[in-house]
C-alpha cells in the first residue's frame, strides 16, 4: 500500500522527533528548568506499561476472549490508590538508598547479597526478554503490512540483513545508549527519556483513540450499530462477563496485572528512579487509571469491527488497528496509526533495556570482576571509566537477542500470550519485595529459595510449552508429562485442570513462592547485616533522616582510601563536591590523616550503590577497609541505645519546645502587666488631673467667699459653682467606685421588670435641652412591641445616658436614637451621631477602661474617659453585647438586650 521509502522516513523521522525532545529536555534541565519534574509528566511516563500488547494486542483479545482483556488494565486501576502506601515506601527506600532497580533492591533488602541479586538479575532478564521481542514483532509485523496490505510477506523467514525490523533495532539501541547510559550513575535520572517516553505515551493515546473514532463513527454509525452487527454474526458472546473459565480467571489476572504495574523492571525504573517528587504520586494514583480507561474505551468497537468487516478470518486480529484504516484506504490515519503503534513498542523497549542494562552491570558483570581476584586487580581501579561502556554493551546485547527470540520463538504467537508469560515471571519478586518492606522476619534465604522455586515453576509451566510449539522439545512432554508422568503435565500439574494456562502457572509458581519464602524464614536466622537492613527498609520513614548513622558497622577504615575509591568512580570533582556536602550536614571536618567513622563509611558506601548497586558497593568498601565481624547481640544492643538516644532527644526537643512556650507565655503576660501598669499610670494621672480641677475651684471660690464686702448675687453665684465642682468630684469618685466593683464582681443589679419604651423616652427627655442648646437635630425612632424586660432600669438608663452624652459632645448636626426588637428575642438600642468618627485603629480599644486616660496626654477629652468602659460592664452584666460601627455614614453606638419570651406583651404602640 505505501512505498518503503515512505514508512522509513516516517519512522525515522518519529526517532528524529524523539531525539529532539529528548536533547532538548536534557539541555533545559543543565540549564536549571526541568520539564520532567511535574506529576502529570510522571503519570505520563508510567503509561509505558500500555506497550504494543496494549496497542495491537488487546484489540486481538477482544476479537478472542471479549471482556477478558480489561482484566490487564482492571488490576493496576485497583492498585493505584495503594500507591501511597507500597510505591511510596518502595521510592524513599530507593532513594535514601541509592537503588536503582529491583535486583538491587532485593539484594539491598537481604543483606546487599551478591548471589540474590544475580539471580534476580538473570530472572529478570530471562522473563523480560520475551516481551522486548514481542515489541519488535509488533513494529515488523505493522511495517509489512503496510507495505503488502493483500499478501503480507512471511517477515521471519528473510535474513536479518533484509530485515528493517533489525536496523529498527539497531537503531533503537542507538537512541537507548544517548540518552540511557550518558552518566555512571544508575540512580541518576534520565530526563530527556522520561520526557521522550511521556510524549510517546500522549502520542500513542492519540492515535489509538482516531482510529477507535474511525472505525466507530465514520465506518460504523456509533457504538449501536457496531453492536447490533456483531450480534447478527453471532458474536455476542464477546461482549457480555462470561469466559472460559469464569470469575476464577478475572480474579487471577488481575491480581497478576497488579503485580505487573508494580514491579516490571519499566514500571520500577519510570515509576521509582525517575521519581523526582513523593508527592507526585498523589496525582499519578488517579490521572494513571484514567490513561487506562481512555486507551480502551474503543478496544470492543475496533475487536468487534474487524470481525465484522473480515468475517473470512484471513487477519490476524492483533492487526485490525492498522487492517481497518488500510481496508478504507486511509492513508495518513494509517501512518498515524503504525507511528502510535512503533511509539508504545519504543518506548518499552528504551526503558526495559535500560532498566535491564543498569542490573546486568550492577548485580552480574560487576560482580564476577570483583569476586575474581585476577579480574579485580586488572579492572579494579578502572571500573569507573568502563561502567557507561558495559551498560552500553548490554543495551545491544539485549536488543539483539531479543531480536533473535523473535526470529525464532515469540514471532509464532499472539503478542498477549507473550506478555502474559513475562508478566507471571515478574510477580515471582512480589513475596521478596512486599515482605521485604512490611515484615522484619523475612530472610535472604526464605527470598532465594521462594523466587528459585517460583521461577523454575515458571519456566517448566510456560516457557518449555513455547519450546515446544517452536520445534526444540518433543510434542510428548506436553501431551504425557515430564517422564510420562501425567500429573507433571506443563498445562495441568497435579492433574489440576479448569485453569487458563496463565493462571495455571501462577496459582502454582506463586503459591510455592510465597510458601518457601514465609516458612524458610521463620525458621533460618538472619546476619547482622541482614538484620539492620531489615529494620531499615521496614522503618524507613523512621530512618529515612539518618540512616548513615543508624546502620550498624564496626571495623577500621581510612579517610584517603575511601577518596580514592569514590575518585575512581565519580571523578575528582564531584567526589570531593561529594564529602564537602557530608562535613557541610553532618558538621564533622573531614581530615586527610584521620580515621573513618562508622556513618562515613555507610554514607560512602550509600553513594557507592547509586553508581555500582548496592552488592557491588559492598564489595568495594569492603576492599578498602577492614569491616570486623558483628554480632547479633551487639547489633540489637546498638540498635537499643541509638533508638534510647533518639527518644532522649524527642523528650529534649519536646522539653524545649514546652519551655519555649512556657517563656513566649511569660513574656507576653509580662507585657501586658507592663502595659497596664503603663496604662494605670496614665489612668491615675487623669484621675488626679479630673480631681484637681474641681478642688482647685473650690478652693478658689471659698477664699473669695471669706470676703465680707462680697455682694449677696456673687456669693451665691459662687456657693452654685462650689456645689457643682463638688458633683462633679462626686460623680468621678462613683464611676471609679462603680468599676473596680464591676472587675471585682462584686457590683450587684437590682433586677426587675421595667418597661423597655418608657425607660428609653425618659432618658431621652434627660437630654432634650442639651440638644437644644447645642442645635443639634435629635431623632427618636422606636420600632418593636410594648416590652417588659428584667434589667436594673437605673444602670440601662446611665448606659443610653452616656451614649446620648458622648454623642452630643462629637455630633455636627443630629443625633438619631433608635430602638427594635429582634427575632432571636433582643431589643437593639442603637445611638447614632454624624460626627467625626472613631478611627478604625481605635475600634479595638474604645471600650477599655483606660484607654482614653492613655491618649489624655495627647488630646484632652470631655470628660473622665470611663464611661464606655463602665457601660460595657453593665450591658455584658445584663447577658447583653455593646459595639461600635459605622451605619449610613454615621458613627453608631449599638448595644444588646436579652428578651425572656413570657415578658412580651401583645399590644402593639406607634412611635
Amino acid at each position: 500500500m505505501l512505498s518503503k521509502g515512505l514508512i522509513i522516513a516516517f519512522t525515522f523521522g518519529y526517532l528524529a522527533l524523539l531525539f529532539a525532545i529528548a536533547f532538548f529536555s536534557e539541555q533545559s534541565a543543565k540549564k536549571g528548568k526541568s520539564y520532567a519534574s511535574n506529576p502529570y509528566i510522571y503519570a505520563l511516563s508510567l503509561a509505558v506499561y500500555c506497550t504494543a500488547w496494549t496497542y495491537y494486542g488487546s484489540v486481538g483479545r477482544a476479537a478472542t476472549n471479549g471482556l477478558e482483556f480489561l482484566t490487564i488494565y482492571i488490576g493496576p486501576s485497583l492498585v493505584a490508590p495503594l500507591w501511597w502506601i507500597i510505591m511510596r515506601k518502595i521510592i524513599r527506600i530507593s532513594k535514601v538508598q541509592g537503588i536503582s532497580s529491583i535486583a538491587d533492591f532485593i539484594s539491598s533488602r537481604y543483606g546487599k547479597n551478591i548471589t540474590l541479586g544475580g539471580i534476580v538479575t538473570l530472572f529478570c532478564f530471562l522473563g523480560i526478554l520475551p516481551y522486548i521481542s514481542i515489541q519488535i514483532k509488533a513494529i515488523a509485523n505493522s511495517f509489512d503490512i503496510l507495505q503488502y496490505a493483500e499478501s503480507p510477506l512471511p517477515v521471519l523467514n528473510v535474513p536479518f540483513y533484509q530485515d528493517t525490523a533489525f536496523y529498527l533495532a539497531i537503531g533503537l539501541a542507538f537512541f537507548t545508549v544517548l540518552f540511557g547510559t550518558r552518566d555512571a550513575e544508575a540512580t541518576a535520572q534520565h530526563e530527556g527519556m522520561v520526557m521522550a517516553v511521556a510524549f510517546e505515551s500522549l502520542f500513542k493515546l492519540l492515535a489509538f483513540i482516531a482510529v477507535g473514532v474511525f472505525v466507530t463513527y465514520f465506518v460504523y454509525d456509533g457504538f449501536r450499530d457496531i453492536f447490533d452487527q456483531a450480534s447478527l454474526r453471532n458474536l455476542d458472546h464477546l461482549f457480555i462477563l462470561q469466559g472460559e473459565h469464569g470469575p476464577t480467571e478475572w480474579f487471577w489476572m488481575s491480581i497478576l496485572s497488579m503485580l505487573a504495574v508494580l514491579f516490571l523492571p519499566r514500571q520500577f525504573q519510570m515509576g521509582v528512579v525517575e521519581n523526582s517528587n513523593e508527592k507526585h504520586l498523589d496525582k499519578a494514583m488517579w490521572l494513571f487509571p484514567l490513561y487506562l480507561l481512555l486507551i480502551n474505551i474503543f478496544v470492543i468497537p475496533i475487536a468487534l469491527g474487524g470481525l465484522v468487516h473480515f468475517s473470512d478470518g484471513n487477519v490476524d486480529a492483533d492487526t485490525f488497528v492498522l487492517a481497518l484504516p488500510i481496508a478504507y484506504e486511509k492513508t495518513w490515519l494509517t501512518l498515524l496509526v503504525y507511528l502510535g503503534g512503533f511509539s508504545a513498542a519504543t518506548s518499552m523497549i528504551i526503558v526495559s533495556t535500560i532498566a535491564l542494562s543498569n542490573m546486568i552491570s550492577n548485580n552480574l558483570i560487576i560482580p564476577i570482576l570483583l569476586v575474581n581476584e585476577k579480574l579485580k586487580s586488572k579492572f579494579q581501579n578502572e571500573l569507573g571509566g568502563r561502567i557507561v561502556w558495559i551498560r552500553r554493551a548490554t543495551i545491544f546485547v539485549i536488543i539483539l537477542l531479543a531480536y533473535v527470540y523473535y526470529k525464532e520463538v515469540s514471532g509464532q504467537f499472539s503478542l498477549v500470550s507473550i506478555g502474559l508469560i513475562s508478566f507471571v515471571a515478574i510477580a515471582q519478586f512480589a513475596p521478596a519485595i512486599i515482605g521485604g518492606i512490611f515484615w522484619k522476619n523475612g530472610s535472604r534465604l526464605g527470598a532465594l529459595w521462594g523466587i528459585i522455586a517460583g521461577f523454575t515453576l515458571w519456566i517448566y509451566t510456560l516457557v518449555v510449552p513455547t519450546i515446544v510449539t517452536a520445534g526444540f522439545l518433543p510434542e510428548s512432554l506436553m501431551t504425557d508429562g515430564l517422564w510420562g508422568i501425567s500429573a507433571l503435565k506443563p498445562y495441568s500439574l497435579l492433574g489440576m485442570e479448569g485453569m487458563s494456562y496463565v493462571t495455571h502457572s501462577l496459582y502454582f509458581s506463586l503459591s510455592i513462592n510465597i510458601l518457601l519464602y514465609v516458612i524458610i524464614s521463620l525458621f533460618s536466622e538472619q546476619s547482622s547485616k541482614e538484620h539492620n537492613q531489615a529494620l531499615v527498609f521496614v522503618d524507613i520513614f523512621k530512618y529515612s533522616t539518618t540512616l548513615d548513622s543508624s546502620i550498624v558497622w564496626k571495623g577500621q577504615a581510612y579517610l584517603p582510601d575511601l577518596k580514592a575509591l569514590l575518585h575512581n568512580f565519580l571523578g575528582e570533582e564531584k567526589a570531593n563536591l561529594v564529602f564537602d556536602e557530608y562535613a557541610q550536614k553532618t558538621g564533622k571536618p573531614l581530615d586527610k590523616n584521620r580515621y573513618a567513622d562508622p556513618e562515613l563509611v555507610n554514607f560512602c558506601e550509600r553513594i557507592l550503590s547509586g553508581v555500582i548497586g548496592s552488592a557491588s558497593a559492598r564489595i568495594m568498601v569492603g576492599s578498602v577497609v577492614k569491616e570486623e565481624e558483628i554480632s547479633m547481640e551487639e547489633v540489637l544492643g546498638i540498635l537499643r541505645e541509638t533508638q534510647e538516644l533518639k527518644s532522649l532527644n524527642l523528650q529534649l526537643k519536646q522539653k524545649s519546645k514546652e519551655l519555649k512556650k512556657v517563656s513566649d507565655k511569660l513574656q507576653e503576660m509580662n507585657e501586658t502587666l507592663r502595659l497596664n501598669d503603663m496604662l494605670k499610670d496614665e489612668f491615675i494621672s487623669t484621675v488626679t488631673h479630673e480631681m484637681k480641677t474641681p478642688i482647685t475651684s473650690i478652693r478658689a471660690f471659698s477664699e473669695i467667699l471669706l470676703d465680707e464686702d462680697l455682694p449677696d448675687a456673687d456669693k451665691k453665684k459662687f456657693l452654685h459653682i462650689i456645689i457643682e465642682e463638688t458633683n462633679r468630684m462626686t460623680r468621678l469618685i462613683d464611676q471609679v467606685l462603680d468599676l473596680e466593683r464591676f472587675d471585682s464582681g462584686r457590683q450587684k443589679l437590682s433586677m426587675d421588670r421595667a418597661d423597655a419604651k418608657i425607660l428609653i423616652l425618659q432618658a431621652a427627655e434627660s437630654m432634650l435641652q442639651v440638644f437644644k442648646e447645642k442645635g443639634l437635630k435629635f431623632d427618636i425612632q422606636l420600632d418593636f412591641e410594648d416590652l417588659e424586660i428584667s434589667m436594673d432600669e437605673d444602670r440601662i438608663k446611665q448606659v443610653i445616658l452616656n451614649l446620648l452624652s458622648n454623642a452630643s459632645k462629637f455630633a455636627k448636626t443630629k443625633v438619631i436614637l433608635e430602638a427594635k426588637y429582634e427575632e432571636e428575642n433582643q431589643l437593639l438600642i442603637r445611638v447614632l451621631d454624624d460626627g467625626k468618627g472613631v478611627p478604625e485603629e481605635e475600634i479595638p480599644y474604645i471600650f477599655d477602661k483606660f484607654f482614653q486616660a492613655k491618649n489624655q496626654t495627647s488630646k484632652k477629652p470631655i470628660g473622665s474617659g470611663l464611661g464606655l468602659a463602665i457601660s460595657k460592664k453593665i450591658v455584658e452584666y445584663h447577658g447583653g453585647s455593646i459595639q461600635v460601627l459605622k451605619k449610613d455614614g454615621m458613627t453608631c453606638f449599638e448595644f444588646s438586650l436579652p428578651v425572656q419570651e413570657d415578658y412580651k406583651k401583645t399590644s402593639s404602640l406607634s412611635n
